[in-house]
């Protein structure tokens, strides 16, 4: 037998199977990014593509109108829903441009020679298209415009064909309303949807040539109905990352108000607004329930006052400011004594007409006991105490109920509160008063207090200021408080003041009769993340639709709604590192800012 024949016949070995690795086995069980983020299926048909759950369809712009207008892209890019854009822009160079413009204008002029050759009637078509040729060719060679090839897509998403469909008609409607038309991708679903992805592929090539003009009125970052020339930066529109930027002095009024409930980030908002306010030269006077403002106080070079029944500061509410030049001493005397009305009403627990008119009354006499009348110089006089008022309401008939009530104001356990000399001031740019440390029953008299200090202040010296009241909804529990508040806000504008309010419990804030006025007064509101039992309130006072009231349960801390006017968007805060080292009241980060410090000392 042949050698060849023995290898032929002889019995062949069993195939060897390749053993697996376990690191084989590990790979194949590890999932990709691949994996988690593409779709569970895909299917391209000539019109859309089934991604999964949903359906995109994609769109390119085909046509454009003579003369496009600013802002004509903002209705889509602000249009809450969910699309995707892809902006392409190619650069084209000059020269070769012109050589086209030279042929194209030589063309065009043939024509129109032709027609007058021929007798026929002007034709305004070419005429307006020789003029455009000629006007731009002029600012191509001077160097003031440039041509692209621009393309621009758009890819909507729907559950099903039927909201597709519906998105698709209303991105048309605005579209076709200035005259720019768009055409669905056929047979290029793939191919469109692949374009709008951030992956600066252009698979369409679908262009159109624009100049620089033109080409600037795409600019998808805009948001000029929520944004001023000027002012501070309140936050990124999440809709479209347009900035918010508001001067509160240049609006209407200078007013605002912030309603969210606790952990929401309203302070934090607020004192980034202060910190970022300070650098325009405006001064600013915070009443801090809470004392979250002492910090930003110390950074900043400002005043801190503890207002409370132990402490070294105190307010004299018989203080008397000098007048105005456009007011007179009598007015000021008499403005000063109905807001003192409005202190005992509050600290005595209410009052029948009866003693409304004896402490009245009493008021006038103790300024006379300090031989203080409308002819005196408010700015050299000393102004009577506490107790001296108390004296002389002692000395009346019919005043036993209510001096019985004061003497623990003059003499008993609060006497160390409100019976001294005023030794605090506003001459700095940044001041803060807290009443933290007080007690919860004399809240609401030493916010009255503050405000109605601050507001002689006000008055006194014109400049830019901002009032921040934080939890104004203990202002809001007394009428009186409230309707001095209301006032201010009223009022304040014409002293160059704006008025900041800050309240986590609105319903006790718009239980108040002056709470809504005290909104409409206020040409800017900011509402943050809500509590399911306030949000109905909220949605009916600020006629938000039921897209807005769900966005304001799921916000995240420092997300919210930004009213300016009749118009708002949706906000997100946002601070730089050095900015939030500095307001961030967060417990966590607070302690580690502090073991940060203590570690510099150390070293």
């Amino acid at each position: 037998m042949a050698l060849l024949d023995i290898f032929k016949s002889a019995p062949k070995p069993a195939p060897t199977l390749a053993p697996i690795l376990p690191e084989q086995i590990y790979k194949q069980g590890v999932l990709e990014l691949q994996d988690v983020i593409a779709p569970s299926a895909l299917k391209i048909t000539p019109r859309e593509l089934n991604l999964g759950d949903k359906i995109a369809r994609t769109f390119f712009v085909m046509s454009y109108p003579r003369v496009l207008s600013d802002s004509w892209f903002a209705p889509v890019i602000n249009l809450d829903r969910v699309l995707d854009i892809s902006i392409f822009v190619h650069p084209i160079d000059s020269s070769e441009i012109l050589r086209k413009f030279q042929k194209k204008v030589a063309e065009v002029q043939s024509q129109i020679m032709s027609r007058e050759e021929k007798g026929l009637v002007r034709d305004p078509v070419l005429d307006t298209a020789y003029r455009d040729l000629e006007q731009l060719r002029d600012q191509l060679q001077q160097a003031q415009e440039r041509i692209f090839d621009v393309g621009v897509y758009i890819t909507i998403y729907g559950q099903d064909l039927e909201e597709l469909n519906k998105l698709e008609s209303e991105i048309k409607s605005m579209l076709e309303s200035r005259l720019v038309y768009v055409k669905p991708a056929l047979f290029q679903q793939e191919q469109g949807f692949r374009s709008v992805l951030p992956l600066s592929q252009d698979e369409l090539k679908v262009h159109s040539k624009l100049n620089s003009s033109p080409l600037s009125s795409i600019f998808p970052f805009v948001s000029f109905d929520l944004t001023s020339d000027k002012g501070i930066l309140y936050g990124v529109n999440r809709h479209n990352a347009s900035l918010v930027l508001f001067d509160r002095f240049s609006l209407e009024n200078y007013n605002s108000v912030i309603f969210a409930k606790s952990g929401s980030g309203k302070s934090y908002a607020t004192k980034l607004e202060i910190l970022r306010t300070l650098m325009f030269d405006t001064e600013v006077i915070v009443i801090d329930p809470e004392r979250e403002y002492e910090f930003l106080a110390q950074t900043v070079g400002g005043r801190y006052f503890n207002i409370s029944l132990n402490s070294e500061h105190h307010i004299n509410p018989f203080d008397l400011a000098a007048p105005r030049e456009d007011e007179s001493a009598a007015d000021v005397l008499r403005s000063n004594i109905v807001a003192l009305v409005g202190l005992f009403r509050i600290m005595l627990g209410g009052l029948t007409p009866e003693e409304d008119a004896i402490i009245d009354k009493a008021i006038t006499e103790t300024y006379a006991l300090k031989d203080i009348t409308v002819d005196s110089n408010f700015a050299e006089i000393e102004p009577p105490l506490l107790s001296d008022f108390e004296l002389v309401l002692a000395g009346m008939q019919g005043s036993e109920s209510l001096v019985q009530r004061l003497s623990k104001y003059t003499k008993g356990t609060w006497s160390g509160f409100i019976n001294q000399p005023t030794n605090v001031d506003l001459n700095k740019r940044f001041v803060v008063f807290s009443v933290r440390d007080m007690e919860d029953d004399l809240k609401p008299v030493a916010m009255y207090l503050i405000t109605h200090y601050i507001w002689n202040a006000v008055r006194k010296n014109l400049k830019k200021r901002l009032l921040v009241i934080d939890e104004a909804w203990w202002m809001m529990k007394s009428e009186d408080t409230a309707s001095f508040l209301y006032g201010m806000a009223k009022r304040g504008r014409k002293y160059y003041l704006g008025l900041a309010t800050i309240t986590q419990d609105v319903d006790d804030f718009l239980k108040s009769p002056y709470g809504l006025p005290m909104i409409t007064n206020s040409s800017i509101q900011i509402l943050l993340k809500q509590s399911p039992t306030s949000i109905d309130n909220v949605q009916k006072t600020f006629n938000l639709s039921d897209e807005e009231k769900y966005l304001l349960l799921e916000s995240d801390v420092g997300e919210g709604i930004f009213f300016a006017g009749l118009k708002h968007v949706a906000i997100k805060v946002i601070a730089s590192y050095t900015e939030d080292q500095i307001i961030t009241s967060d417990p966590s980060q607070v302690l580690a800012i502090r073991r940060a410090k203590q570690e510099g000392y150390a070293q």
